[in-house]
């Protein structure tokens, strides 16, 4: 309860004035407290141990060549102990084993330091390791390299190559962790003794394995090349050995908004968003749309703006002719500038309004992809003959061998030579009138 205000105009304004000055100000008076940092996370007691032994074996280094510093030190040796393995040293290293604000070795010191001593006094000669006496046997904090858990059990890979030396033991040295090995990129399997996805094995031997990445793409291969292939990344499709870009625009994998359009991309494909003419579309640009958004109508192949009440030309709207009409005079713009056809093998060809995407000349489409055209081998110039053709041509054949005879019967005579001519012309008319056509053919494309 405030105490009653005292008599009297100003002793009352004192009071009053330190009654408010005492109230609390508002919320927005107030200083914000400071924002709470997460507390960083504590390590692990064996790492703490092997810290604390790390700056105790520092120590020693330290005071190696120290001594009790009295005025009669060979004295002092004689009568007390040696200077190397005296109590003296031993407080003056523990004095700087810890630093100020390492508060988890102040702690395990703390907990420690009989063990520390009796190691000292008594345990050096037998357990030269202290890391190993204390940490380990005694303490039971730590396990020996190439091992992991309570049980001090062996990583896998063995001890020797935990991980087989291509990853990290998780928990190796600790009495915690898991054993499970992270593998290095590039490695995979239980042990790391296998080559991860996208890699495969360049050299192997009894120790040691060396993982090499696949050409891009490729999930799983048996080379660097791209025609080595054995599984693709998704996205990808296998054929020939060689992994193809999947257009999902094409065969309707893709997943776009209604105000969206597909555009493929390498092992993936992209949602834009469709022109503000459109009330949905079928790619970029106004001349693409599905139907035209309200102020929008559609003059030609596009949507285009209206025409404001006053006159004026909308943005995006057709401009007048010579003559007043609305002739809707536009440029095309041409969609294939900018890359909207992605895909391997695939090229853009400009529409009136739009654009489509095609298959680069010796390419055709195959299952959304485009494939390389297998050109047939060319066959030999008979090859395509029917039996009655064969018959006619092996007449032919054997009349001119008997024109010839009776030619060279003549001795040369001009009626039978002339005879012997016309006779090789009408055979070889007759027999091209039945192959001209595919004679021609054959010729033309060089067969």
């Amino acid at each position: 309860m405030a105490p009653w205000p005292p008599k009297g105009l100003v002793p009352a304004m004192l009071w009053g004035l330190s009654l408010f000055l005492n109230l609390p100000g508002p919320i927005w008076l107030q200083p914000s407290p400071p924002p709470q940092s997460s507390p960083p996370p504590q390590p692990h007691p064996c790492h703490t141990c092997r810290g604390l032994v790390d700056s105790f074996n520092k120590g020693l280094e330290r005071t190696i060549r120290d001594n009790f510093g009295g005025g009669n030190t060979a004295w002092e040796e004689e009568n007390l102990s040696k200077y190397k393995d005296s109590e003296t040293r031993l407080v003056e290293v523990l004095e700087g084993v810890c630093s100020k604000s390492d508060f988890e070795c102040h702690r395990l010191l703390e907990l420690s330091e009989e063990l520390v001593e009796s190691w000292w006094f008594h345990k050096q000669q037998e357990a030269p390791d202290l890391f190993q006496w204390l940490c380990s046997d005694s303490l039971k904090l730590c396990c020996p390299a190439g091992t992991f858990g309570p049980s001090c059990l062996p990583c896998p890979g063995g001890t020797e190559r935990p991980c087989g030396g291509y990853g990290q033991c998780e928990g190796e040295g600790t009495r915690g962790g898991s054993g499970h090995c992270d593998c290095q990129a590039g490695y995979g399997g239980e042990a790391c003794g296998q080559c991860g996805l996208g890699y495969f094995e360049a050299e192997r031997n009894a120790s040691h394995l060396v993982c090499s990445a696949c050409f891009g793409p490729c999930a799983r291969c048996s080379g660097p090349e791209e025609s080595n292939c054995l599984q693709c990344k998704k996205g990808w499709a296998l054929h020939h050995l060689k992994c193809v870009d999947i257009d999902e625009c094409g065969t309707e994998g893709a997943n776009c908004g209604a105000d969206q359009f597909c555009v493929n991309t390498e092992g993936s494909y992209e949602c834009r968003d469709c022109a503000k003419a459109c009330l949905g579309c079928m790619g970029a640009g106004p001349g693409r749309c599905k139907k035209c958004s309200p102020g929008y109508q559609q003059v030609g192949s596009k949507c285009l703006g209206e025409s404001p009440a006053d006159g004026t030309q909308a943005p995006g709207s057709a401009s007048p002719s010579m003559n007043g009409e609305e002739a809707g005079i536009w440029a095309d713009v041409d969609e294939c500038e900018t890359e909207v056809c992605p895909g391997e093998n695939k090229q853009c060809e400009n529409t009136e309004g739009g654009y489509r995407c095609i298959c680069a000349e010796g390419y055709k489409q195959m299952e959304g992809i485009c494939v390389k055209e297998q050109i047939p081998e060319s066959a030999g110039f008979f090859s395509e003959m029917t039996e009655d053709e064969l018959v006619v041509l092996q007449q032919m054949f054997f009349g001119i061998i008997i024109c010839a005879l009776a030619t060279l019967a003549a001795k040369g005579d001009l009626v039978f030579t002339a005879i012997f001519i016309g006779a090789v012309a009408a055979m070889t008319g007759y027999w091209l009138s039945e192959r001209s056509d595919r004679v021609l053919e054959g010729f033309i494309k060089g067969r």
